[in-house]
């Protein structure tokens, strides 16, 4: 009688310490917080829950998503990209100019992917060989990517209303009733988290953010690591853009501008370190979801369009504090 009482015990901590570590993981709190914002908005706009906003909040939140998995890697390497908004709509006016020019829009999109992981292995290359910062390094490449999307295009949209419709299909086509958006998401998200989890490739992502020199000394080539990382986030980009141009049937130049905050706020919301080594692609897909249905809230509430900056300016303040109060806590 008394084993088995203390075999009762033993089980009932068991599950209560469960349950603590369950209540202290990032992504618990990120899902009671949009709950909990699902069940406010719901009564304070009868349209926050209709069908067309969802619609709306997952198509939204579902492309910047991908660019979100390509930041959230990158940071666990302990690298950081600026240039995410302006190589997105980059790739957009490359497959766009090629496509006016004659070029099918397939292999149109598939050169300007490939154009923007040349890009992110150019960026690579400044950060392990020449040595310089992934910040300033991504700066730069800001700056250049949108000057030359302006240049492309006059600083004028391109209009590309003759895509063919099997192209917009991956933009604007549903299957059944899941938009194929959401679908080429879920398919990234769940290859890049099960990767980051499972394969000894990308654990290594981890060991390089953690301590670069630990991991060296350990016989991880770092520099190779945080290369690939670098090009990959660039090349997510790519992919994005040309998710972007097919759902809009144009090529912005200035699209994107503001999004590496975005991007940048989900990644840190949902728990990857600024000083890299930590981070979950669960998370930051998390943090992303968070950021859309506040700025689906505020426009439902007619906040004003500058009020919404501030939201947002503060949210990712707060999240790099709590990073910042975390990190200090693990030193």
């Amino acid at each position: 009688m008394a084993i088995a009482t203390s075999d009762n015990e033993q089980r009932s901590r068991g599950a209560a310490g469960g349950m603590r570590r369950l209540l202290r993981m990032r992504e618990t709190g990120l899902i009671l917080i949009i709950l909990l914002l699902f069940v406010v908005m719901s009564f304070a706009s009868e349209y926050f829950l209709t069908w067309a906003n969802m619609r709306a909040m997952a198509m939204a939140f579902a492309v910047e998503g991908i660019v979100v998995v390509g930041m959230t890697i990158l940071l666990i390497s302990g690298g950081i990209d600026l240039s995410v908004g302006s190589v997105t709509a980059l790739a957009m006016v490359i497959a766009g100019l090629l496509f006016l020019n004659g070029m099918d829009p397939w292999t149109a999109s598939i050169i300007a992917i490939a154009a923007c992981t040349a890009i992110g292995a150019g960026m690579g290359f400044f950060v392990t060989r020449v040595g310089l910062h992934h910040f300033i390094v991504s700066l730069a490449v800001m700056v250049i990517a949108r000057g030359l999307c302006l240049l492309g295009t006059g600083g004028r949209p391109l209009g590309l209303f003759t895509l063919p419709p099997e192209f917009k299909f991956i933009g604007q086509g549903s299957i059944g009733v899941i938009p194929v958006v959401i679908v080429i998401f879920v398919v990234v998200v769940v290859a890049f988290d099960f990767m980051l989890r499972r394969t000894t490739m990308f654990r290594k992502v981890f060991y390089t953010g953690s301590s670069e020199k630990a991991a060296a000394y350990s016989g991880i080539r770092t520099k190779k690591v945080v290369f690939l990382t670098t090009t990959l986030c660039s090349a997510l980009c790519g992919v994005a853009g040309v998710i972007y141009m097919a759902r809009f049937g144009s090529a912005q130049p200035t699209f994107g501008i503001g999004m590496e905050l975005n991007v940048i706020a989900a990644a840190v919301i949902g728990g990857a370190s600024l000083s890299g080594g930590t981070g979950t692609i669960l998370g930051a897909i998390l943090g992303t979801i968070l950021l859309s249905v506040v700025s689906s809230s505020l426009a439902l509430l007619d906040v004003s369009v500058y009020w919404q900056d501030i939201i947002r300016g503060s949210i990712l303040l707060s999240a790099v504090t709590i990073d910042h109060y975390l990190n200090k806590r693990r030193g």
